[in-house]
């Protein structure tokens, strides 16, 4: 039978390419690479000694760096085949634990026993998220996991000539692009590209204390959940 993570078209889209992900990765320009390497110094040090949640670890690549630094975290996506992809990285990694989730359906109960989390890290899936979605999320994660958890935002800027060419947007202003799998079938995925202003005032509804980053490629969003 058909689950609604089965009707995602980005968890579809990341199933399918996952096992030529590395491949793709590899393919980044220099200057994209040294964004990269100051964003994963600056986030690594931030999420020094934390508790991590981390939302969309995909193949596991953010999941490698931060774990050199946290104290633990729990590494969730909702597509099996990144996630699988993700423990095969990460198979040494002792302060790493893999769980199947889906961001948009997060347990009830999550945030209670073991689960005490200080923080919250999405690397690369918030502009894979409809408006809406990330308001459903932000309420979520401030209702199950309390005040003052860290939450981490990292995503890439659009740039001419680089990213993937915008094809639509939606009545509620959702950007969509089509990216192709390994296979050459187009999918046209949700990839929003914010601006400061739009993330301040979309992430003030559940945090404090923002504040924001940018590279050429990359931003990155802190904030405390209220």
């Amino acid at each position: 039978m058909e689950t609604p993570m089965d009707k995602n078209p980005v968890i579809a889209y990341y199933d399918s390419i996952a096992a030529h992900y590395d491949n793709a990765a590899a393919e980044v320009a220099d200057e994209q690479l040294e964004d990269l390497d100051e964003a994963r110094e600056q986030i690594s040090t931030l999420l020094t000694g934390h508790r991590i949640l981390e939302l969309g670890c995909g193949s596991g690549a953010w999941t490698e760096v931060l774990a050199e630094t946290a104290e633990s975290i729990v590494a969730t996506d909702a597509s099996a085949a990144m996630l699988e992809l993700a423990q095969m990285h990460g198979e040494d990694l002792d302060n790493v634990e893999y769980r199947l989730m889906d961001a948009l359906a997060l347990p009830d109960d999550l945030g209670t026993g073991d689960d005490k989390f200080t923080a919250v890290f999405l690397g690369g899936l918030w502009a894979h998220l409809t408006r809406k979605q990330q308001d459903d999320l932000l309420q979520t994660l401030k209702k199950r996991l309390g005040k003052d958890v860290l939450l981490v935002l990292f995503d890439d800027n659009y740039v001419e000539g680089e990213s993937a060419v915008t094809v639509r947007t939606d009545l509620l202003g959702n950007t969509h692009e089509f990216q192709l799998d390994a296979d050459g079938k187009q999918h046209e995925l949700v990839k929003n590209y914010p601006t400061d202003s739009a993330l301040r005032k979309r992430v003030g509804v559940a945090g404090r204390e923002i504040r924001v980053a940018r590279w050429e490629f990359y931003w990155v969003l802190t904030c405390r959940l209220k």
